[in-house]
């Protein structure tokens, strides 16, 4: 299935390649529960950016190996690279259209990421 995504305001839009069926996490760490973050982790083969790469600033913090990218005007994170899969990227679930039809949402233990990161890195490949 090919979904559609964008940010709020439009300026960043991209495309996605993911099944019918699918499995997000919704992780406890820090930024993702302040964000509401859904995370569908793919293989960077299945992304797809269509316009606003000049609208996309980047936040990183600890390790600074996840790229947290946002949008300028609207300041919403509809995608990023994800420090559990640095060769993939991690799209917010709630920024696709159309919705996908069968979501199973999993919690993900971030604020113990170390000990849990093994679970989801075999996502993007």
């Amino acid at each position: 299935m090919l979904y559609q995504g964008s940010c709020h305001c439009g300026a960043i839009r991209f495309e996605v390649e993911a099944p019918d069926d699918l499995e997000v996490e919704n992780c406890n760490c820090s930024i993702c529960a302040m964000t509401g973050f859904l995370h569908l982790i793919m293989p960077q083969r299945n992304f797809r950016l269509i316009t606003g790469a000049e609208n996309i600033t980047t936040y990183t913090f600890n390790t600074g190996v996840a790229k947290h990218t946002f949008c300028k005007t609207c300041g919403v994170k509809p995608f990023y690279t994800p420090r559990s899969n640095p060769d993939g990227v991690d799209v917010n679930l709630r920024c696709l259209t159309p919705q996908p039809k069968n979501v199973r949402i999993v919690n993900f233990d971030g604020q113990n990421w170390e000990a849990n990161a093994h679970s989801v890195a075999h996502k993007s490949r």
